[in-house]
């Protein structure tokens, strides 16, 4: 089954799930706020997609940590911090049978639809 990881209140998360639903997809939702995220998850992602890509630059979380944590980022850290503060993590994250991928974009919908329906 695919799993969609991201925040209830995400705008492009209520996007996706609601294309999910039109396109009679499966898949289950976990809020990474509500329902907690642990550090290896976040590190198998990291490791799938890279931790570039992974890591929301663009949040209101991020923009308010102080400038020497985010000049000195690296894997290690960034995975530590979005272990910590959710809203780090860009969103939706996609569980596709251990296939991973961020993001909710046009090209994101053919890949998702060719998940097989359990």
């Amino acid at each position: 089954m695919l799993v969609v990881y991201g925040l209830k209140n995400c705008d492009t998360c209520r996007k996706a799930t609601r294309w999910l639903t039109s396109e009679a997809i499966d898949f289950s939702f976990v809020d990474v706020r509500k329902d907690g995220i642990d550090l290896p998850e976040i590190r198998k992602w990291a490791a799938a997609v890279g931790w570039e890509k992974l890591l929301n630059r663009q949040s209101t979380t991020w923009r308010s940590l102080p400038d020497a944590l985010k000049d000195e980022i690296d894997e290690a850290r960034a995975t530590a911090l979005m272990a910590d503060h959710p809203a780090l993590i860009k969103r939706p994250v996609f569980d596709q049978a251990g296939v991973i991928s961020v993001g909710f974009k046009e090209a994101d919908k053919s890949r998702l639809q060719k998940q097989p329906v359990s």
